[in-house]
């Protein structure tokens, strides 16, 4: 398993179990733009590039 199905697993699980109301919250910015959960959770189940990318920084960062 490569690190980004490893990472994309992880943040699954973690949105998985993160209160509704906190899911609106800005997690990382990328590229000048902001994503809460909600919208990390859709680029990165659509394997899009800017999923990609937010789970590359969310690595980075130590939150995965």
């Amino acid at each position: 398993m490569g690190i980004y199905v490893i990472d994309k697993e992880k943040f699954l699980k973690i949105y998985a179990n993160i209160p509704a109301n906190i899911r609106e919250e800005i997690i990382v910015v990328i590229d000048g733009s902001t994503f809460s959960w909600n919208a990390a959770y859709i680029e990165v189940s659509g394997d899009t590039e800017i999923g990609r990318k937010i789970l590359l920084k969310m690595h980075e960062l130590g939150f995965l």
